[in-house]
């Protein structure tokens, strides 16, 4: 079965960074032929899409962001490591979430259309 792998997150202070990163675990499960996407959940809080990117492409967006992370946060793909990272700049209190990585065939910033889903790690920052 896929498994998806998230580590880096932490506490740190407002304006600080963190790097996030998603691995597989488990059987052969090559980024490349999926989109991969980032999202958070802060406690009584919805699942909030974060970025996600295609290499694959299949016809949509490469790359997205939400508004409230655009210009802080850059998601990047390491095929060689099979890897993908979230680079967060210039944290906010309310970035404060659970971070998940997930899987589907396309980028999109809705958590129902990802099938595979890490179990995700614990980002807290404070002002």
């Amino acid at each position: 079965d896929v498994q998806l792998v998230e580590s880096g997150g932490g506490f740190v202070q407002a304006g600080e960074s963190l790097r996030l990163s998603c691995t597989a675990a488990g059987f052969a499960f090559n980024f490349r032929d999926y989109a991969i996407g980032w999202f958070r959940q802060a406690p009584g809080k919805e699942r909030e899409g974060v970025s996600c990117i295609s290499i694959r492409n299949a016809g949509g967006s490469p790359l997205r962001y939400a508004d409230t992370v655009k210009g802080r946060f850059t998601i990047s793909i390491d095929n060689a490591k099979n890897q993908v990272f979230l680079q967060m700049n210039n944290l906010k209190p309310e970035d404060t979430a659970v971070y998940y990585c997930a899987a589907a065939d396309f980028c999109l910033l809705s958590a129902n259309m990802y099938d595979y889903w890490g179990q995700g790690t614990q980002v807290t920052v404070s002002s």
